[in-house]
């Protein structure tokens, strides 16, 4: 039986979607904080377990029978994923689970100055030690994340960042797809995976022009300091430490932590991953 946590957020539950195209449901379980939120899923014949990672004995009784249980990375940060998912591994480990996997990201690096890269150096250093036969998936930077980032100022006309360096940003949908054929594969993918990216990394000069070609008008590209952006990004109601956290991107950026690109992800889809031209032509649709 496979497992998946997480399965009421974006990935989980769009990992479940893509799973029941290649098992049946019976093959299926999730482990969820509130089974009120996985109702449509278990109206699939999923069956729906509650488990919380600050509960390792509940969560060991929601991966009873798996035999494999796909850790999606809590949205907390710094210390407190670490604990959390620390957790998932020791509730795995008591439940006799064969394998984890874990969702992490291409650009996680031990001192990373994006923290998030940071800590899932972390988490992989905890699965290394745990024992366990486990999967690192190293996914491709989310897309989603890059437009959420700078939407305001594509709508502006003026995209105002920081240096930067080339990013192989990938659509959260293709990772979904990639991570269930993987849960389905005939071999075990054993440690990290290769960065499952699309296909190029580009920078956010290169997002202006696409922007521009996208929406018909002018999207100009400033570089602009690190002190400037972040105090732009406070002054207008966003808490110092998310400024800081998302300025480590650019930081982590031109140093090339995400700039790879790998073959993998196509692989097992089946065909290209979405551009990011593609993903900015749907969100501006």
């Amino acid at each position: 039986m496979i497992i998946v946590t997480g399965a009421t957020g974006q990935l989980g539950r769009a990992v479940v979607r893509n799973l029941l195209h290649r098992v049946s449901a019976d093959q299926i379980a999730v482990s969820v904080r509130d089974a009120s939120k996985a109702s449509d899923l278990a109206a699939q014949g999923v069956e729906v377990r509650v488990g919380d990672f600050t509960d390792v004995d509940g969560l060991a009784r929601a991966f009873a029978n798996a035999d494999q249980v796909l850790i999606v990375s809590a949205d907390k940060l710094g210390e407190d994923a670490l604990r959390l998912h620390r957790s998932a591994i020791h509730a795995a480990r008591s439940a006799g689970v064969r394998r984890i996997l874990y969702t992490s990201h291409m650009g996680a690096r031990a001192g990373s100055p994006f923290l998030p890269a940071d800590q899932h150096a972390g988490t992989e250093a905890e699965l290394a030690q745990s024992d366990l036969a486990y999967t690192s998936l190293r996914h491709g930077f989310y897309a989603e994340s890059c437009l959420q980032m700078i939407g305001d100022d594509l709508a502006s006309g003026e995209l105002r960042v920081p240096e930067d360096g080339p990013t192989s940003w990938t659509a959260r949908a293709d990772l979904a797809e990639g991570d269930a054929a993987i849960l389905v594969a005939d071999r075990d993918w054993n440690g990290i995976t290769p960065p499952l990216t699309g296909t190029t990394a580009i920078t956010m000069a290169e997002i202006a022009v696409i922007a521009s070609n996208v929406t018909g008008r002018e999207v100009r590209h400033t570089i602009i300091s690190d002190d400037e952006w972040r105090n732009a990004r406070i002054a207008a109601g966003m808490p110092s430490f998310y400024a800081d956290i998302l300025l480590g991107v650019f930081r982590a950026a031109r140093r090339g932590d995400f700039a790879a690109t790998d073959p993998t992800l196509e692989t097992l889809l089946g065909r290209p991953p979405r551009t990011m031209r593609e993903v900015l032509s749907t969100a501006i649709a």
